[in-house]
């Protein structure tokens, strides 16, 4: 039930981080004016903006002038309600275990997965990680993640978070220096936050979020090539594989890790 009532609310959030995606890069506001069709300016009537239903019952158009709707905005509602039920899936049993300590858990990973979705977006769009959503994910993170901890009983969460800023910030500053057209700054603003909630939630986590990311992204971006879609030296939006490896470690980091370590008669 917690999943359906959560991926109820992703999808109303998802309509609204479509406007994020589009209005942030652009430095538009993200509350005025309201939401309007492109083509005519006509206004969206609340019953046109219902996530996902609406632009199937307009056919995916606009009802004043008939413009075409982007599936994408439809996808977007889905796929916000889908990561939200994933959320509750993974961190509702916490609630029940601890109460208060695991609903700030909860609402650090809803908020994490909002706004993985406007990051990825928006880098595949215009590849930029804008420091206006990105920076302040320290804030809510640490506001939600520290008291969770210690109500929790868990001050080791805490060290491990600020290690995983360091770490995964490290790195990838390391990276960006070393190779300065190969890593934005974005991404390791961006490294930073992810560090800090995989290295809450443990080792494990945060070693298969970070292995994770440049797995993904080199796995992408062999496809481009073998493809013929991309050459040696084409830029690529490295935020989405960043973002999906950091989802690896907090979905299934632990018992990733521990396969791996069985697999070479690590583990227990």
């Amino acid at each position: 039930m917690a999943a359906v009532l959560l991926g109820v609310f992703g999808s109303l959030l998802g309509s609204f981080l479509n406007v994020v995606v589009y209005r942030v890069p652009r430095g538009l506001s993200v509350v005025s004016p309201p939401s309007s069709c492109p083509g005519c300016s006509a206004r969206i009537a609340p019953w046109d903006n219902v996530p996902v239903l609406s632009w199937l019952l307009l056919g995916g158009k606009c009802r004043a002038c008939r413009m075409r709707i982007p599936v994408r905005y439809p996808l977007v509602e889905a796929g916000t309600a889908v990561a939200f039920a994933v959320v509750a899936v993974r961190f509702v049993p916490g609630v029940l275990d601890w109460t208060l300590a695991g609903a700030l858990a909860l609402a650090a990973f809803l908020y994490l997965a909002a706004i993985t979705v406007a990051l990825a977006l928006i880098d595949l769009d215009v590849r930029r990680l804008p420091n206006a959503i990105v920076l302040p994910a320290y804030g809510v993170g640490a506001a939600l993640l520290v008291p969770s901890a210690l109500l929790a009983g868990d001050p080791g969460a805490l060290l491990r978070a600020g290690a995983g800023v360091a770490i995964l910030g490290g790195v990838y500053l390391a990276l960006a220096l070393a190779v300065p057209h190969g890593m934005g700054g974005g991404d390791v603003k961006l490294a930073g936050v992810l560090g800090l909630f995989l290295g809450w939630l443990g080792w494990a986590e945060l070693a298969v979020g970070a292995i994770g990311g440049f797995l993904l992204g080199g796995l992408f971006g062999a496809a481009l090539l073998l493809t013929g879609r991309a050459k040696r030296g084409t830029a690529v939006p490295f935020g989405p594989w960043l973002l999906g490896g950091a989802w690896l470690g907090i979905l299934a980091g632990a018992p990733l890790a521990d396969a791996y370590l069985r697999l070479f008669g690590l583990g227990d």
